[in-house]
């Protein structure tokens, strides 16, 4: 028996390092075996096409090309005459991307409408007021309307819609005086909109001495679009109060006006978590369901059965 001290101490030790190396091979080896391997997010989807509706300019007095980011339904063809949708994103008329409303664009041609999520001006890309937005908007509605032969899309179905200050954007279109009825959409789909600029709602500093001139509230009218809000009642951007408001003046002067209130719901809460990761997707879907009720309603939906 060996009974050297020196020895027996340094024999315990190479025991103990093979057996702590075994181990954590082993536990390396079933991390690797029971470990799921992370699921990669749903990639949002990609319009059809892209055309340029517009050639404006920037505060600078330079061109800027504004397109339209098309969806089309399966089986489309420049003969039909199907309802359409413009979207406008929102950005508090500073910033924003097209792409908020390309999982609307998508789920719509998917039930046989021609969309489009456009392009407009904003303040920190072009140096351009809220007003030039609105330019934009107009604009988008009068390309689709202009040429709805070469799109497929019936002239006396086009919908504005958009979020935020793209929700203004699309109700100033079918809301605020014009002249020209080229430019006013027939229905209006709007997801917690700008659509108080008083000191009330949002926008009185952006806007200016032009805040009453650019608000939605302020301007209802009898023969207006029918128009779908979707709003949080937690709401602090755009509050709450203020679609209550416009429902009821909408109403009073023979409109129809359907809100949806998300209750708890705060700015924001309607877009896919295709664009805004942090989101589950169930108040997006619930968004989409009412809005495809709406467009059942008004007899825009199914195509084809109208």
């Amino acid at each position: 028996m060996n009974t050297n001290p020196l020895r027996r101490s340094a024999g315990l030790m190479r025991l103990a390092l093979i057996l702590t190396t075994t181990i954590a091979a082993s536990c390396v080896d079933l991390a690797g075996l029971t470990a799921a391997p992370p699921q990669s997010a749903a990639k949002p989807p990609q319009p059809d096409r892209r055309v340029t509706y517009s050639t404006a300019k920037n505060s600078q007095g330079e061109a800027v090309s504004l397109q339209l980011h098309m969806f089309l339904p399966e089986n489309w063809q420049a003969e039909d005459q199907r309802p359409a949708a413009v979207f406008f994103f929102g950005g508090g008329w500073n910033g924003g991307t097209p792409a908020q409303f390309y999982p609307f664009c998508e789920q719509l041609a998917a039930r046989g409408m021609v969309c489009a999520s456009a392009e407009y001006r904003v303040k920190s890309r072009d140096g351009t007021p809220p007003t030039a937005c609105v330019e934009d908007g107009r604009a988008a509605v009068a390309f689709l309307r202009e040429h709805a032969e070469q799109w497929g899309i019936d002239p006396n179905r086009i919908a504005a819609g958009g979020g935020s200050a793209g929700g203004h954007v699309a109700a100033a279109t079918g809301i605020l005086p014009s002249d020209n009825a080229t430019t006013r959409p027939n229905l209006l789909l709007l997801y917690n909109p700008v659509i108080d600029t008083s000191d009330k709602g949002y926008g009185r500093k952006q806007l200016g001495v032009d805040w009453q001139a650019l608000s939605p509230l302020h301007h209802v009218a009898a023969e207006q679009p029918p128009t779908l809000i979707c709003h949080g009642t937690a709401d602090t951007t755009t509050p709450y109060a203020g679609v209550v408001a416009f429902r009821k003046a909408m109403t009073a002067a023979g409109n129809v006006c359907t809100v949806v209130p998300f209750a708890g719901r705060k700015h924001g809460f309607f877009n896919s978590p295709t664009f805004r990761r942090s989101l589950d997707g169930k108040d997006y879907a619930a968004t989409m369901k009412a809005t495809v009720e709406f467009l059942t309603a008004q007899n825009w939906l199914p195509v084809g059965k109208e």
